[in-house]
């Protein structure tokens, strides 16, 4: 994955557009659109991933559905309010966009869903089991962005991951490496009606820990440059 513009959260999917652009916002005279990419598992299942991106990109690009392209970027969050709430609500934020070609040398593995985040844990992990036994961990990761911002990026992590997730400290530095994935969700509302939502988190692949100091002394380096 070749990226320039982000070492701490940069991604790269590759699936088939299923829906429309539809217009999200707009920003210094910079209009933003939202359209939905499908992206296999090698289950053979699919997650369903909302793409925000520029006007810039796209003006002589073809966003058909159906169309099977390539995106890198970053993966975002922000918040909305509903009925007096707030809300998390995550995007993938295009930095770029091709029409996807099959790579020459059948042997190189197709990459289709992966991302990579180095931040903070902000809230202690939550730890459980399902019924069949399966261990999961819950992480909120606040990533860095400039002009002071953050990201936060809800993570799942299985296993030998969740357990060492378990007693990590708010605070703790940690790099990750996974998949962007989606699920369907029931919301209970206070008048007793359910509303089926989707969730996007990133499910675990790798983790590691990252020396704090070292990351900041990093960014003073970037910053004197």
């Amino acid at each position: 994955m070749n990226t320039n513009y982000s070492e701490n959260n940069y991604l790269v999917l590759v699936g088939k557009i299923t829906s429309e652009k539809v217009f999200s916002h707009e920003i210094y005279g910079e209009s933003f659109y939202i359209f939905n990419l499908e992206v296999p598992r090698l289950s053979g299942t699919a997650d369903c991933i909302p793409i925000t991106i520029s006007e810039r990109l796209i003006q002589n690009f073809d966003l058909s559905i159906g169309k099977e392209v390539e995106i890198e970027g970053q993966f975002r969050s922000y918040n909305t309010y509903e009925n007096q709430r707030s809300r998390l609500v995550l995007t993938v934020f295009a930095k770029d966009i091709k029409e996807y070609v099959e790579p020459e040398e059948p042997e190189r593995e197709k990459v289709s869903n992966e991302v990579v985040l180095v931040g903070y844990i902000c809230k202690k992990p939550i730890y459980r089991k399902t019924p069949f036994g399966r261990e999961i961990s819950d992480i909120l990761l606040a990533v860095n962005r400039a002009y002071n911002k953050s990201d936060y990026i809800p993570c799942i992590a299985w296993g030998r991951n969740a357990r060492f997730c378990e007693n990590m400290e708010i605070g703790t530095g940690v790099k990750i490496v996974g998949r962007v994935q989606s699920r369907m969700y029931e919301k209970k509302h206070e008048d007793g009606t359910v509303e089926q939502r989707v969730a996007y988190e990133v499910s675990v692949g790798s983790l590691e820990l990252v020396n704090k100091n070292d990351d900041e002394n990093q960014e003073e380096n970037k910053a004197a440059m």
